[in-house]
């Protein structure tokens, strides 16, 4: 069976390494012996045997463009120059930093990933760094970025494939999720928070979508992007942006003492209130009043007054269910 499916396997990448233009299933179908084995009325069969081996390719680092042609109907090929790396030189600091960024995503499906990418950049020559403050089991820098959410790994596999979903999502101010159909960019990690920056087509813009208030399950669709993906760094920029990272203004808050200390680290001014609280002047901008409601009864909004009702508006949408 093993066999069988590596020759499957191999015999597919040919395929889609050696066409000029987009290849459909049918296509497919018909080239590759083990398709044609199939149950030609199971096409349910065929098509999950079909999704799998592109998902192995992909696994194994082969890059598979989807493609609609002018039919509508989608089209699969792997185009060389995107399979081939030149060749990569790297010295002992740069490998040693590699390792250091593979061990971030230990808690994720990256993890394999991460460690498969190693592995080959080492058989192909990269030195073997070396941690001075390494002990068995311990190191000097344990770096961790947690992923708790369902949605990250669909969403990071649309992110690499191009692929518009669609997924229902709970704005913190609504009593009920509401759908959503997105053209997906890229996943930032922001304050502890994965947030997936993306095209809404619905409302024709750029929008940002915290991975914890999406619910139920991410849908994969077919077709291309229908809007510009921008370059990482305004990507980043809107991020920040929606994650209350640029700020315009300021507030005014009270806080109880001893709590809320990421708080106290962006404050401008702190003094004390009396009764146990501190009054704070922090930054306002865009996705503030979010964060505060994530400190519950130890933040009051004193200024100005729509920050405060938009908190209000959070707290009584989270107090409905």
């Amino acid at each position: 069976m093993a066999i069988a499916k590596a020759e499957r396997l191999m015999n597919l990448a040919l395929c889609l390494l050696g066409t000029r233009r987009p290849l459909t299933k049918r296509e497919l179908r018909g080239s590759i012996e083990a398709y044609l084995q199939t149950d030609t009325a199971n096409d349910e069969a065929f098509n999950r045997m079909f999704e799998r081996d592109k998902d192995d390719l992909r696994e194994l680092g082969l890059i598979i463009e989807t493609v609609e042609g002018l039919d509508g109907e989608i089209g699969y090929l792997a185009r060389r120059d995107s399979n081939r790396l030149p060749p990569i030189t790297l010295d002992a600091e740069e490998a040693a930093a590699l390792g250091l960024a593979a061990k971030v995503w230990q808690q994720a499906r990256l993890a394999g990933a991460a460690s498969g990418a190693l592995q080959k950049l080492r058989a192909a020559g990269m030195p073997v760094a070396e941690d001075p403050y390494d002990t068995p089991g311990h190191s000097a820098l344990e770096p961790r970025i947690p992923v708790h959410e369902s949605a990250f790994e669909p969403l990071m596999l649309a992110c690499r494939d191009r692929r518009p979903v669609v997924f229902d999502y709970r704005k913190a101010n609504a009593a009920r999720p509401g759908q959503r159909q997105v053209e997906p960019w890229t996943l930032e990690c922001w304050r502890g928070h994965w947030y997936l920056a993306g095209w809404d087509r619905e409302r024709a813009a750029e929008r940002v979508f915290r991975l914890s208030r999406i619910t139920g399950r991410v849908r994969l669709r077919s077709g291309a992007f229908t809007a510009e993906v921008p370059d990482h760094v305004t990507v980043r920029e809107t991020v920040e942006s929606w994650a209350g990272e640029t700020a315009n203004g300021t507030a005014r808050i009270r806080l109880r003492s001893g709590h809320g200390y990421p708080l106290r680290a962006k404050a401008l001014s702190t003094r004390e209130a009396g009764d146990g609280w501190d009054e704070l002047e922090i930054p306002y901008g865009h996705g503030l009043d979010a964060w505060l409601v994530e400190f519950g009864p130890d933040v009051v909004v004193l200024a100005p007054e729509e920050l405060r009702a938009d908190v209000v508006d959070r707290l009584r949408a989270v107090a409905k269910g």
